[in-house]
């Protein structure tokens, strides 16, 4: 089974491609073309209605491919779930100054600067992934990953992408970026949502 990812983002890619290898029947590849496709409206309240609308919006585009989508983000309690579904967007959101080498990085100071004073036991986040698996226009799979943690008050690690270099997991005293790739798909969000959509192909492969 061959199941085509609608993203650039080289990091998600590689989730993907890995947690893949683990399941012979099933290769998840990049969507061919996807560069020159316009990207649909991401304006969605939940990450499940994002990856749910670019599902369908791509698979429309590849008629006969299982085409997946994602939607992924951090809430933050402190900033009442914030930036949620805009995680991607939340510097540009603030109109923060462009001063970071990366959108990654500005989205870091971003949020660090945003709680600015709050305490660290006050700091309570998960990241969330939603997926949705589509083809011809119709969703068939959906499935969801979490992982509780908390925003440290400066980064830590060089692995990962996002905001992984200030979520913290206490019961490992690391960040998502101080973490082995393998280790880190296995434990974060992303890395639950695929397998628990895998596990539901296998059980269709089974039937």
């Amino acid at each position: 089974m061959e199941i085509y990812a609608a993203t650039t983002n080289p990091g998600k890619l590689r989730d993907f491609a890995r947690a893949a290898e683990d399941v012979p029947t099933i290769q998840i590849e990049p969507l061919p073309g996807l560069a020159t496709i316009p990207a649909p409206s991401e304006d969605e309240p939940t990450f499940e209605g994002n990856a749910r609308v670019k599902a369908v919006y791509y698979s429309l585009r590849a008629p006969g491919l299982l085409i997946l989508a994602d939607d992924s983000g951090l809430e933050v309690d402190a900033l009442d779930g914030a930036p949620g579904v805009r995680s991607a967007r939340f510097a540009s959101d603030l109109a923060f100054p462009q001063e970071a080498e990366t959108p990654d990085n500005r989205n870091n100071a971003a949020l660090l600067h945003t709680l600015g004073g709050v305490p660290e036991d006050h700091r309570q986040a998960r990241y969330r992934c939603s997926l949705a698996l589509a083809r011809d226009g119709q969703v068939l799979y959906t499935a969801d990953g979490m992982v509780e943690g908390l925003v440290l008050t400066e980064p830590r690690g060089t692995g990962g992408f996002g905001y992984d270099p200030l979520f913290y997991l206490p019961h490992l005293g690391r960040t998502m970026s101080e973490l082995a790739p393998a280790n880190r798909l296995a434990l974060n969000h992303r890395g639950r949502a695929i397998d628990n959509l895998l596990q539901r192909l296998r059980t269709q492969d089974a039937s």
